[in-house]
């Protein structure tokens, strides 16, 4: 509410002095009442409570139950296997979940150590954290505003709010402007706030907030409390795991007790109960999800883009909107010439055509630069200043010719109430006045217009021109600066109090904060996936369309801003995002409050930002994206991914790792949970037959540990399906598991079979054989069935043969893995003794190879007939 008091009312209200500032002892009572000048306080991340957590969840407790149990009765080796197989799995946990609870604490990080301020008359420098409502704070170029403060006096002040409100040029402060009481935070042109940037002029400030309260502290608030949301694998992992634990409890004591039941030992069945618990219950599941994601988010850390939570990894594949600020991310963040009014036409600058030589000097001298520069150093700091310097060393202007022929009398600074600013300077007997500012206040001071044949005064057709002029170069997005000047002999001039009057019109500067160069062709890779961006900035509406439309966003030309948002009902907002793809002027309640909306339509929501601003919509939405080269700590910290080059063009290598790794991650699953139901579905059928379990509990265990790798390793590695970038999102409402369990169960069908039909073939059969042989037989063709599974499931719709063979080289390395496996445990005397395997005749390797090969093959076949299908 101070933004819409006047100065002597702030001050009563704060019970403290404009000119003596508080005293000593009233800001120590103060610093009592409201505490530290901290942004967040520092959550303490305690990691054994994590740990503490993650032990009690059922599923690990069930697990180090089976693991305990198994030291009893079975190897001790095996046990201390399972035991580290369950502490891994916690670790993992255990550290996604320290690394979150450490993302707030990076506000803390933007505030300055100290400041200079007026405490019993006396300027002093003190912490920034002592800082107090009614501190008078001065501000001074290059410094960081440490609170939000009023401001009691400004001269020329230009403040750098991009952080906070995604403003890409300095914003010009008043301290005599009195606001009305709702204008937004980016206009509130007499306040100062935490974190922003002084890159002009100084100022003297009256703090009315420190801390939390502080329109900073309210964001770092905001992205505190935003809870983080699971992601629809996450949800639907976790319904399934819940469910296949008690499928897999029943079956580990069904087995054993309709064995025990048959005659089988009491011992035996024991083991074998417990063996089938640690292969069925799915405590992998999470493993596998880890690492599929973890290796995919390594790779993509190779490509720029660092996965901080895993979980960023797969939504990527699922995104349909992506929510991106403009200023650094779309844009350079750094202000450029981008075009000139002169001599009665406008123009764009280009590499072939000479910018105007007349009005870059004028704006050399009229914004200071000149003696800004110095031994070909430059000390300007102001952005505008910096991108009329990178021109005029472009076209070849000699600055050392004009050092040597102006030299600085006077300064008239830039206030809000003339809107200029004005350099006096002496030459050849003469005095001139340069000046800048907005360029209807230039034209409306000037008598006179440059024309190329010199000065002519302005008429009444000129001045109704101007309007339409200045309304056609604002729509291309550009900040407009104006220049004239006045030059007057020396017997002529007396002062400066009519210095600004009488100018001569030369032109006007358009200034834009350009697009990168591969923002473009980003975003219409991003439209090509079915993917819809959505730009969300804190800049003039304008300057948004342009610069959205320069890189091909949808539906440009409409343009939403923040206060027209506030004034919209959820449901109309709703509706308007339907076909409204720029929102300009937002706050970062506006930004949360889009991406809650899109989320809510049913959307997969990712969010870009490098700012402050941006840290609460990072939060919210399914994934965050931060800058890392720009970006702020809280952006970085609260985001889940991070672009180390700050390119948005990383954002569409991500979405193509990230639908690649959902696809693998699909493949993996599906193979393993149809490797879980062939191992139950193989024990069912012997008990039925009153004949012995085909498997030994120590070759269940085995036979469980290649089965992880293939599912958690090999399928990370295979290549992404042709038409991953050329196909819709996946509908972010579709269940998990609903396209693969025809898969799953083909797949569990074929290992039954082959495994069964051996056995029972060896047990039974004209070969006949001791049940030693029989269980290796029907070992071997599990071994051999579930590599030749794994090769068939590399894709959905491709033959092995289109895909490549070797394409995919760890699965043929697992492959290769196994089979010397196989091999040497029923030729090697120590491994047959310790795998309960033996050696068997050709004739059986025969079956096996044959078998194993028919009982899986099939689904390449079905593919080649369905390809040769849809083709006709």
């Amino acid at each position: 509410m101070y933004h819409s008091l006047q100065t002597q009312d702030v001050v009563k209200e704060l019970e403290t002095d404009v000119n003596q500032g508080l005293s000593e002892d009233e800001a120590k009572r103060r610093l009592e009442k409201y505490g530290e000048n901290l942004l967040v306080k520092e959550k303490k991340v305690r990691f054994l409570e994590i740990a503490w957590e993650e032990i009690r969840e059922p599923m690990i407790l069930l697990l180090l139950a089976v693991g305990v149990l198994y030291s009893f009765f079975g190897n001790l080796q095996d046990a201390l296997t399972i035991f580290a197989i369950i502490t891994t799995m916690v670790l993992v946990e255990v550290y996604n979940d320290y690394r979150a609870d450490t993302s707030i604490a990076a506000l803390a990080k933007l505030a300055p150590p100290s400041v200079i301020v007026i405490r019993g008359g006396r300027p002093q420098e003190v912490l920034t954290s002592e800082l107090v409502p009614g501190d008078l704070m001065l501000l001074k170029v290059g410094e960081r505003v440490p609170a939000d403060a009023r401001l009691a006096e400004a001269f020329g002040l230009q403040i750098d709010e991009s952080s906070l409100t995604g403003e890409s040029f300095p914003v010009a402060k008043e301290a005599g402007a009195v606001l009305p009481e709702e204008a937004e935070v980016a206009d509130r042109k007499n306040m100062v706030f935490a974190g922003t940037v002084v890159t002009k002029g100084q100022g003297r400030s009256i703090i009315i907030a420190t801390g939390a309260t502080t329109e900073l502290g309210r964001v770092g608030k905001l992205a505190e409390e935003v809870e983080e949301p699971e992601t629809p694998l996450q949800q639907a992992m976790s319904q399934l795991s819940k469910w296949l634990a008690l499928v897999a409890l029943f079956f580990s004591a069904l087995i054993p007790v309709l064995g025990y039941l048959r005659g089988l030992q009491w011992q035996l069945m024991l083991l074998t109960g417990l063996s089938m618990a640690f292969v069925v219950i799915p405590e992998e599941l999470p493993i596998i999800i880890e690492m599929v994601l973890g290796l995919g988010a390594y790779a993509l850390s190779k490509k720029h883009a660092v996965i901080k939570r895993l979980r960023a990894a797969e939504t990527l594949g699922s995104v349909t909107v992506i929510a991106t600020d403009k200023t650094g991310t779309i844009t350079q963040n750094r202000m450029k010439v981008g075009g000139f009014y002169f001599e009665d036409k406008i123009s764009e600058l280009s590499e072939s055509d000479e910018p105007p030589r007349k009005l870059l000097e004028t704006a050399l001298l009229a914004a200071g630069v000149v003696t800004a520069v110095v031994d070909e150093k430059t000390l300007v700091g102001n952005p505008m200043d910096v991108a009329i310097l990178e021109t005029v060393q472009k076209s070849g202007i000699d600055m050392h010719e004009l050092q040597a022929t102006y030299t600085l009398m006077d300064e008239l600074s830039f206030d809000t109430t003339r809107k200029m600013a004005s350099y006096i300077y002496e030459s050849d007997n003469s005095v001139y006045v340069f000046s800048s500012g907005a360029p209807e206040v230039i034209f409306e001071r000037s008598a006179k217009i440059w024309t190329e044949k010199g000065e002519r005064s302005l008429g009444k057709a000129d001045r109704e021109r101007q309007e339409g002029i200045m309304s056609d170069m604002a729509r291309k997005g550009w900040r407009l600066l104006g220049f004239g000047y006045r030059r007057r002999t020396k017997k002529q001039w007396s002062s400066t109090k009519d210095a600004e009057s009488n100018l001569v019109f030369i032109g006007v500067i358009g200034f834009i904060d350009p697009p990168r160069p591969e923002v473009r062709d980003a975003i219409r890779s991003c439209q090509e996936a079915g993917i819809r961006v959505v730009m969300v900035t804190g800049d003039h509406p304008e300057t948004a369309k342009a610069i959205a439309t320069d890189v091909g966003i949808s539906n440009a030309e409409k343009v939403l801003s923040g206060a027209e948002v506030s004034k919209m009902s959820d449901d109309e907002l709703k509706e308007a995002l339907k076909t409204t793809s720029i929102f300009a002027r937002t706050t970062p309640e506006h930004k949360l409050r889009i991406v809650r909306l899109l989320r809510g339509a049913g959307n997969i929501v990712a969010v870009t930002g490098d700012g402050i601003n941006d840290a609460p919509a990072l939060k919210e939405a399914e994934i965050g994206i931060a800058m890392g080269i720009r970006g702020t700590d809280i952006a970085k910290e609260t985001a889940d991914m991070v672009l180390a080059d700050d390119n948005f063009a990383t954002v569409v290598t991500a979405v193509r790792e990230g639908r690649k790794m959902h696809d693998n991650l699909r493949k993996g699953v599906r193979y393993y949970l149809a490797c879980k139901a062939a191992v139950v579905s193989i024990f069912l059928l012997p008990i039925a037959l009153n004949i012995p379990l085909p498997f030994a509990p120590i070759q269940l265990i085995v036979l469980e540990l290649f089965m992880d790798i293939a599912a958690s390793v090999t399928f990370t590695a295979e290549p992404e399906e042709g038409n991953v970038m050329f196909r819709p999102p996946r509908d972010p409402k579709e269940r998990f598991m609903r396209t693969m369990q025809g898969s799953i169960f083909l797949g569990a069908l074929s290992l039954f079979l082959a495994v069964s039909a051996v056995y029972l073939l060896h047990w039974y059969g004209v070969y006949s054989l001791p049940q030693e042989k029989a269980q290796t037989a029907a070992f071997a063709t599990w071994m051999l069935g579930h590599i030749f599974l794994a090769l068939n499931l590399r894709s959905e719709k491709d033959p092995l043969y289109k895909s490549g063979f070797f394409s995919n080289k760890f699965m043929l390395a697992w492959g290769a893995i196994v089979v010397a496996v196989l091999l040497l445990g029923v030729s090697v005397a120590p491994l047959q003794e310790s795998l309960k395997l033996t050696s068997i005749p050709l004739i059986s390797w025969a079956i096996v190879l044959g078998v194993s090969f028919v009982a899986t093959f099939w689904i390449d076949a079905k593919k080649l007939v369905q390809n040769a299908l849809s083709k006709k």
